[in-house]
């Protein structure tokens, strides 16, 4: 079980590192970054996450169970498409909202057929990963508190999206936000 979220927790760590150069690249032409002001408290939300999660496995000895196998399913495809949704922006994927003013929208992958399909990996994470353990308290507390993050951060990038970009307001008006909006 500590070795599962040692896993995951490595994984967050390298995508960091690949944000960083992302972000470096991107600066570097000229892109320019938005909510700055929440991007602190979205990290302390993730970190929170993972702290709170180690504390209940801790407490509570976690057992195999049927919720597990459908937690660790949905779990397998959100990985799938993340790697989808990263790989379709590749330089251009970071953790923060930085946009390349005029650069064409990507609309490949995921982003055919949603907005935010990376956001919706992250939401099905948090209400996920604690139910391979039944750290139902994680998953409870973090998926709202991700929601609530959530409709600052999109709200933001959205914003940023249409005022740096020349196209993103038509050619995503008609894309859902999520698998399920």
């Amino acid at each position: 079980m500590y070795s599962l979220i040692g896993l995951i927790i490595a994984q967050r760590l390298i995508e960091v590192i690949i944000a960083k150069h992302n972000e470096r690249w991107l600066k570097g032409i000229g892109g320019v970054e938005a909510g700055k002001d929440h991007y602190p408290w979205m990290v302390a939300l993730h970190i929170g996450f993972f702290i709170s999660l180690l504390v209940e496995v801790s407490i509570n000895e976690p057992v195999f169970t049927t919720i597990s196998v459908i937690a660790f399913f949905v779990v397998a495809v959100a990985q799938v498409i993340r790697f989808w949704a990263l790989t379709s922006l590749g330089r251009y994927w970071n953790t923060k909202i930085i946009v390349l003013p005029e650069a064409p929208v990507v609309e490949k992958g995921p982003y055919r057929y949603l907005r935010h399909p990376n956001y919706t990996v992250v939401m099905l994470e948090i209400a996920f990963i604690p139910l391979l353990f039944q750290a139902y308290w994680t998953a409870i507390v973090f998926t709202l508190l991700n929601a609530w993050m959530l409709s600052v951060r999109i709200r933001v990038e959205e914003e940023a999206l249409h005022d740096e970009t020349d196209d993103y307001t038509e050619r995503f008006e008609r894309k859902k936000r999520f698998w399920f909006v």
